[in-house]
């Protein structure tokens, strides 16, 4: 069994990587609306599955225009992340204005089942529209990096096994970090990334220092949903069939990296999603010979759903949040 797990790790850990990338820069998202408004943006995964639908509906239309053979894979993979990010972007400006700035001052509960409305209606709109195209609503993305890489590690290391992947796992882990430093930067050193930290930690003593809160709020959720957006042409590219329920079960993933490194924390929701994405990994690899047989790797999800419990039982806070002191 252990020469299996070692024999693997190396292929284990480049799946893992690429999708931990995945729910990390999705986990941003989440983490950024709940740090402002500590609101559970349950929207959020259906805006990624729409980037996913807006970016392979540009390559498309390139692909017919006869765009995508006159110019380098790189350049056409850029316009796409550019298009789909700003759409995407606005599309949560939009959601904020519409659905949860109304209710800004209402219980938690209500804006929460507000934003799971506003997931369900994002589904069966863009169901709509591509079964309306298409007719059939599962959707195979045209590959822009499909060549082939193999890691001869067993020459150099015989305990490994030689390991294989697309050379759009380097596009997207690439892209992913760039992203994730990208707004690192972003809300640790720029004016209006202190804006925003301000309105996190008081919204009305920021309205006070002449910080207009709802403009903040909205460049929130533009930031946030872009790179949602942006994340789901990450995930077209990479694994090329998308449908419009990708964003459910990949969102309550991002959403448990998000509770795993700690909600509200932006470098806690990168690496909470890397470690979700190298476990889920190793589980769907290893769990067969681990249990002996007893579960398969579709049993891979499962893990996710352990560790939300496991965290939010042992530590609530995260792996890197700090616990809030109420005074009273």
């Amino acid at each position: 069994m252990l020469t299996h797990i070692i024999q693997t790790l190396p292929q284990v850990l480049i799946d893992g990587l690429t999708l931990g990338a995945v729910y990390a820069v999705i986990a941003l998202g989440y983490t950024m609306v709940y740090g402002i408004l500590e609101l559970i943006n349950f929207a959020h995964g259906e805006i990624f599955m729409s980037g996913a639908f807006i970016g392979t509906s540009v390559l498309l239309i390139m692909t017919g225009l006869g765009w995508v053979s006159a110019m380098p894979a790189i350049l056409t993979f850029i316009i796409i992340l550019i298009v789909a990010s700003v759409l995407t972007g606005f599309m949560g400006m939009g959601i904020e204005r519409v659905a949860y700035r109304p209710l800004r001052r209402a219980p938690k509960l209500i804006t929460l089942i507000t934003a799971i409305g506003v997931s369900f209606l994002l589904q069966d709109i863009v169901r709509f529209i591509v079964e309306l195209k298409k007719g059939n609503y599962i959707v195979n993305a045209p590959s822009l990096f499909n060549d082939k890489i193999q890691l001869k590690l067993s020459s150099i290391i015989p305990q490994f096994d030689n390991a294989t992947f697309k050379s759009s796992f380097i596009v997207v882990l690439i892209m992913a970090i760039l992203m994730m430093v990208g707004l690192d930067f972003f809300v640790n050193r720029t004016k209006w990334g202190m804006a925003m930290r301000a309105v996190a930690q008081d919204q009305e003593t920021a309205a006070l220092m002449s910080i207009n809160v709802n403009k903040v709020i909205s460049v929130t959720f533009f930031v946030g949903s872009a790179l949602g957006g942006a994340t789901g042409v990450l995930f077209a590219v990479q694994y090329g069939a998308i449908d419009p329920y990708i964003g459910f079960i990949l969102g309550l993933k991002a959403f448990t990296a998000a509770v795993l490194g700690g909600i509200g924390n932006i470098r806690g929701a990168m690496v909470g999603g890397i470690l979700l994405g190298l476990i889920e990994m190793f589980a769907a690899a290893n769990l067969s010979i681990i249990s002996g047989g007893a579960f398969g790797a579709e049993y891979k999800d499962v893990f996710a759903f352990i560790i939300l419990i496991a965290v939010l039982i042992f530590k609530p806070e995260g792996l890197f949040g700090k616990a809030v002191i109420e005074k009273v």
